[in-house]
């Protein structure tokens, strides 16, 4: 991990609640699957240490690390960050902003055959009138036929 991405996933830490908090048991194994679940869920969990743990949270941070396959960002006082990350999620986000950007970009993507229907879809009424082509018609017959 790099430290512009640690400083990245430190900034979105702040934000977070802690999801678990190890007491006196210190840490079992299923504090530990806990842990894994929940960074499958999510990618970045906190944990808190309460004051009647023992154990020394750096201690906790690493073992958990190793247990879990996750990476310790950070370990302030009582608190620990750790990230593992989800391929699936990122995938899922890359679709959603692909689809986003579709979207947003509807007219830009669309194929000149499409644009073509829908300029001649609606003729300009004015121009109708006094027999007159639109502009669009004009740059559509002119894209078509060649005519000037």
């Amino acid at each position: 991990m790099t430290s512009k991405e640690r400083a990245e996933l430190k900034t979105q830490a702040m934000k977070l609640d802690s999801i678990f908090q190890i007491g006196k048991a210190s840490l079992t194994p299923a504090m530990v699957n806990a842990v894994k679940d929940a960074l499958h869920a999510r990618e970045l969990v906190k944990v808190s240490v309460l004051k009647n743990c023992l154990d020394d949270p750096h201690e906790i941070a690493q073992v958990l690390a190793e247990r879990t396959g996750s990476e310790v960002v950070q370990v302030i006082g009582k608190k620990i960050v750790l990230y593992k990350k989800n391929f699936e999620l990122e995938e899922k986000r890359k679709r959603a902003l692909k689809r986003e950007k579709q979207n947003r970009h509807g007219a830009k993507n669309m194929k000149k055959s499409d644009k073509v229907q829908k300029s001649f879809s609606k003729p300009d009424k004015r121009s109708v009138a006094k027999g007159k082509k639109s502009k669009t018609d004009q740059g559509t017959a002119k894209y078509l036929w060649g005519d000037k």
